[in-house]
């Protein structure tokens, strides 16, 4: 059996703020410090081989962040941008209230929810899921088929995209699907990687 844990990044200054972040490198909040802190602390009785995150800092720093209040010894870590939040595009940087004052709730909510239309210049989840997968198929399922403990440490909508292809959800599932910020979400998988056992900690 292996372990998978998963986690988005504690709130990012740009979370504070409201704003649409995607691949712009915003550090964490001082809120989202203590919450990669306060996700360590589950992670407790907890041994990892390999950790994983993707080329954002606010991923980066929730996972050593975790890790070090968690106790763990140094854990081979491997950064990868397959990783990285959905790029919003023309989004990026802007208001979330002004942006759907501008634009109108409902085409606002379509860019957010929507599982294959993308934001002017950006990623659809669709687009996200097709770099993530991969990605997943051939960097971890390897390893966590060898019986290796990882953790990973990555954004909404790129775990969103890994939630989906784990718990083989419908895009309509996954779009409802919430992912609060530091939240370490646990899979115990048999050696075909089979689901035995999905919670949140």
């Amino acid at each position: 059996m292996a372990q998978l844990v998963i986690f988005r990044h504690g709130q990012s200054q740009w979370n504070l703020e409201n704003k649409f972040t995607g691949w712009v490198d915003v550090p964490l909040s001082p809120k989202g410090i203590q919450e990669a802190k306060e996700a360590g602390l589950k992670l407790k009785s907890f041994t990892f081989d390999y950790a994983y995150a993707s080329d954002l800092k606010r991923a980066q720093d929730t996972l050593s962040l975790s890790l070090e209040s968690a106790g763990h010894p140094a854990v081979e870590t491997i950064y990868n941008k397959a990783l990285n939040e959905r790029m919003y595009g023309d989004l990026q940087g802007l208001d979330k209230t002004e942006t759907a004052n501008k634009y109108g709730d409902e085409q606002v909510k379509i860019w957010r929810r929507s599982f294959d239309i993308a934001p002017p210049n950006g990623e659809s989840l669709k687009d996200t899921a097709d770099r993530v997968i991969p990605y997943f198929k051939t960097e971890i399922e390897p390893k966590l088929k060898s019986g290796k403990n990882i953790v990973i440490a990555a954004h909404g909508n790129s775990l969103r995209a890994l939630i989906m292809y784990l718990e083989k959800m419908s895009p309509a599932q996954i779009l409802e699907f919430e992912i609060g910020t530091a939240v370490p979400r646990l899979y115990e998988l048999d050696a075909n990687l089979a689901i035995i056992s999905a919670r949140n900690l």
